[in-house]
């Protein structure tokens, strides 16, 4: 536990900082048309054990998850790292408490997992201890908070998983489960299971926009963004020579609005140069799934809109039952988001009417909204096909 001096500090903080009013989000600020499709509504969208299951067993043999904080389950607990969730609050309402997720609740990839009929996955950790059982046999998450594309990001918070080093951990997993049911059934399950890859948001805010980060001297946002895309494209060739055939590319979703962004601001506004800033890296991004699509047989890529996903709920909280959507349900100082979730701070009481569970990352309720989507959306939310799409794809 913290010293009494450092407690002493966080109570003058917490004190001093207040909060501001919670207000709805200005529509200006998303002036884009409605998208044809509405996120889905109905049981479950409350959190945790939300989503539908599907029926007569897995649609796929299993699901591999890369990615930062907005999927890790678990995989930084163990390193010297100041990007941990597995304390309370987090987790509070996920049926076997704090885990490692930095969510209240389920992730997207949780969502996504129950969906395609599958179990929640197994942190790398978790899997590489499972020396008997199903270990990895349906999936991993190696998905690290504050990893990104680039290897040097992140570094303010010391340990973390670059998205290289998750790919050799995969490919130690895969030696792992070629032992056991050996490698013609491993290329066989390979080819029909799902990839989903969400990297790239550390890689703005833990990276370019740090000030102590000489990046934004280096590039200016368009060159960061061809930078990071030709290092992403490499890295998913990667994963596609160790097997990968179908693969869930999730973009950056929008970050003006987070409550650490507001809380930057005095007058509890967004920051639109954020979202101005990562625009091109999504585009760019689904320029590079429909190049591999092209150029990597037998290969489908998909990609999924979290950006619009995120401004869609920000637009119309009222029709997704939010209320509160200027600040995190745990956190300190102004809207909740200078501070973010510490050891048993006491979270919002009522957590299904909050956007973001603290000041970076959304509340299980948004999570399961967004892992329905991106399985059952129309192509103006995952192109060219959703999830469930891919899962029945014959090459």
């Amino acid at each position: 536990m913290a010293s009494s001096t450092a407690t002493t500090v966080l109570l003058l903080v917490l004190l001093a900082c207040g909060g501001a009013t919670a207000q709805v989000f200005p529509r200006p600020l998303f002036p884009r048309a409605p998208w044809n499709f509405t996120l889905p509504t109905g049981p479950g969208d409350t959190g945790g054990s939300g989503a539908t299951t599907t029926g007569g067993g897995p649609s796929v043999p299993a699901m591999f998850v890369f990615g930062d904080s907005l999927t890790d389950n678990g995989n930084n607990n163990d390193l010297n790292s100041f990007a941990k969730a597995n304390y309370l609050p987090y987790g509070i309402d996920f049926a076997g408490g704090p885990t490692g997720r930095f969510s209240n609740g389920y992730t997207m990839v949780d969502t996504i997992a129950e969906l395609l009929g599958l179990p929640l996955l197994p942190s790398n950790t978790e899997a590489s201890d499972a020396a008997s059982g199903p270990g990895a046999l349906q999936g991993v998450n190696y998905a690290s908070a504050a990893a990104g594309i680039l290897d040097n990001t992140g570094q303010n918070f010391v340990g973390r998983i670059p998205f290289n080093q998750q790919i050799k951990n995969f490919q130690t997993t895969l030696n792992q489960i070629k032992g056991k049911i050996g490698a013609g059934k491993l290329s066989s399950s390979l080819g029909r299971s799902i990839f989903y890859v969400g990297m790239g948001s550390n890689d703005y805010l833990n990276n370019y926009l740090m000030p102590n980060y000489n990046t934004r001297n280096q590039y200016n946002g368009d060159q960061y963004s061809t930078l990071l895309v030709q290092q992403y494209t490499k890295q998913l060739t990667s994963l596609y020579n160790l097997g990968a055939r179908r693969f869930v590319i999730a973009g950056v979703g929008s970050m003006a609005c987070i409550p650490n962004m507001r809380a930057r601001s005095p007058t509890n506004m967004c920051s639109p140069d954020v979202d101005e800033l990562i625009a091109p890296f999504n585009s760019k991004v689904k320029g590079m799934v429909n190049t591999l699509n092209v150029n990597l047989p037998r290969a489908r890529f998909i990609y999924i809109d979290n950006f619009e996903m995120i401004s869609e709920i920000l637009r119309n909280p009222f029709n997704y039952g939010f209320s509160v959507v200027d600040r995190g349900c745990c956190g300190l100082g102004r809207n909740r988001g200078m501070i973010t979730c510490l050891p048993l701070l006491r979270p919002c009481p009522n957590r299904s009417t909050y956007i973001f569970w603290d000041a970076f990352h959304p509340t299980d309720r948004v999570n399961v909204l967004l892992g329905k989507a991106a399985y059952s959306g129309g192509t103006d939310l995952v192109y060219p096909m959703n999830i469930q799409q891919l899962a029945a794809w014959q090459p």
